[in-house]
C-alpha cells in the first residue's frame, strides 16, 4: 500500500528544472562574488592593505546583504538563485537579518534578540567548535607531541 502510494506520488510530483537552477545559482553567486571582488579592488586601490581591505569589504558585503534583505530583494533573489544566493557573507547576513525582521513585532528581547540567530546560530556554533578542534590539532602538532 505504502509503495503504491509512493509510486503514484512520484508520477505526479513536478520535476525541478535542475539545469536551469544550476545556471541561475552559478550566475547569481558569481555576480555576488564579482561585486565583492570589485569592492575589494576599490579598497585596495584606495591604499588599504590586504587585512584592512578584507575587513572593509566584509563590512560592505554584510551591509548590502542586510540592506537588500530589508528591502525584500534578497529573498526574491534567493527564489531564483537558490544556493547561489547563499554566498557565504551575504547569505549569512540574510540569515541573521530575515528572522530579526520577522519577529521584531514581539519586541527587542523576545523577538529580535531571541530569534535573530535561529538560522545562523547553528552555523556559528559549528564554526566555533570546528575552529577550536582545528586549533587544538594545530597546537598539538606544533608542540612535538605528534
Amino acid at each position: 500500500m505504502q509503495q503504491r502510494y509512493q509510486d503514484k506520488f512520484n508520477q505526479v510530483k513536478p520535476k525541478p528544472p535542475i539545469i536551469k537552477n544550476i545556471i541561475w545559482a552559478f550566475c547569481i553567486g558569481g555576480l555576488i562574488c564579482l561585486l565583492g571582488q570589485w569592492i575589494a579592488n576599490y579598497f585596495m586601490s584606495s591604499g588599504l592593505d590586504k587585512k584592512e581591505t578584507a575587513a572593509a569589504t566584509s563590512v560592505v558585503m554584510v551591509f548590502l546583504g542586510v540592506f537588500f534583505t530589508a528591502l525584500g530583494v534578497y529573498d526574491e533573489l534567493g527564489k531564483h538563485a537558490g544556493a547561489g544566493s547563499v554566498v557565504p557573507i551575504t547569505g549569512f547576513a540574510n540569515s541573521v537579518a530575515a528572522p530579526a525582521m520577522e519577529f521584531k513585532r514581539e519586541g527587542f528581547v523576545f523577538g529580535v534578540g531571541a530569534k535573530m540567530f535561529v538560522i545562523a546560530g547553528p552555523v556559528i556554533v559549528y564554526g566555533l567548535v570546528t575552529a577550536f578542534i582545528m586549533g587544538m590539532i594545530y597546537w598539538v602538532r606544533h608542540q612535538g607531541v605528534m
